[in-house]
């Protein structure tokens, strides 16, 4: 017989909470575990390495229908790499979005700390920049 994992077992070697788990579970990721005659979850090996899975494809910033995606590629023998580049490479490209917007808000930011004198004075360069203007909404 198979050596079957507690949710606290299958949490702690995927690295993930088992609260993460239900909730890959209740999303359709992870396919149902076994349950005890109690109810108590019990996962299989397969079900562990689909976990490892999703554990990596998060630390990678994949959405849940990126990772639903990359696990249908993953388990399709039949699949075309071209498939799996195409995804990833989206990825890339929204990554470097993000990362273009951070560095405007970043500059920005750093624009508006620097107008800003620092005193004693209720003036506030910062403040006046987000405060909306009169006669706008």
């Amino acid at each position: 017989m198979p050596h079957l994992l507690t949710i606290g077992e299958a949490a702690t070697a995927s690295g993930l909470s088992a609260k993460m788990i239900r909730n890959y579970e209740q999303s359709g990721l992870l396919q149902k575990p076994a349950r005890t005659d109690a109810g108590y979850r019990l996962y299989n090996q397969q079900q562990l390495q689909q976990l490892k899975f999703i554990q990596q494809a998060r630390k990678l910033g994949f959405s849940l229908n990126e990772i639903r995606s990359l696990l249908q590629l993953w388990q399709n023998p039949e699949r075309e790499s071209r498939a799996v580049k195409q995804l990833a490479e989206q990825h890339l490209a929204n990554i470097a979005e993000k990362i273009a917007e951070l560095q405007n808000m970043q500059q920005l930011l750093q624009q508006l700390a620097n107008s800003c004198n620092a005193d004693s004075s209720p003036d506030c360069a910062i403040l006046a920049a987000l405060a909306p203007q009169a006669g706008t909404k």
